[in-house]
């Protein structure tokens, strides 16, 4: 009975992130913008960052999909703002690992995002999840901040 009322939280989580989701909007003064879709099932971000000095001083997102790929924009925002581009990057990677179903040491960087852990177990979802996570990641690695177009999962 535990589990099913731990699983009903995990649930409420994730709606509310969906119905409520953080930093939802558009930053005016972004230093690097990316958008990118999800061509199996549609979901489209737009991600805007404000990094100065190597720190995620401001982070935004837009689009539209499906509630794991809305409520996992939500809470990545939750993840990394005020982090270091390095601490980003491993709290990306920690995620990318956690929704394939490993475990990984610094769970508690993930915040509520570790909470979609369960999309492992949904392999078609798992792109959904990782959407705005990638899209990050692009906006973190990319040499000069301007604005980055593409697809998820095309041959990366």
């Amino acid at each position: 009975m535990a589990l099913s009322k731990l699983d009903n939280l995990y649930r409420q989580v994730i709606l509310d992130h969906t119905n409520h989701p953080h930093r939802k909007g558009v930053l005016d003064e972004a230093t690097s913008q990316i958008e990118l879709n999800n061509p199996t099932c549609g979901d489209v971000i737009q991600l805007q960052l404000v990094i100065e000095d190597g720190v995620i001083k401001d982070i935004r997102f837009d689009g539209s999909g499906c509630s794991i790929s809305m409520a996992s924009a939500s809470m990545m925002t939750d993840a990394v703002i005020g982090k270091t581009e390095k601490e980003a990057i491993e709290i990306i990677g920690s995620f990318l690992e956690l929704v394939q179903g490993h475990d990984v040491a610094n769970k508690d960087d993930l915040k509520d995002a570790q909470l979609l852990s369960g999309v492992a177990k949904f392999p078609t979802r798992i792109k959904c999840a990782t959407l705005a996570w990638k899209a990050l990641e692009r906006g973190i690695l990319q040499q000069e901040r301007t604005t980055v177009e593409g697809q998820l999962h095309t041959e990366d």
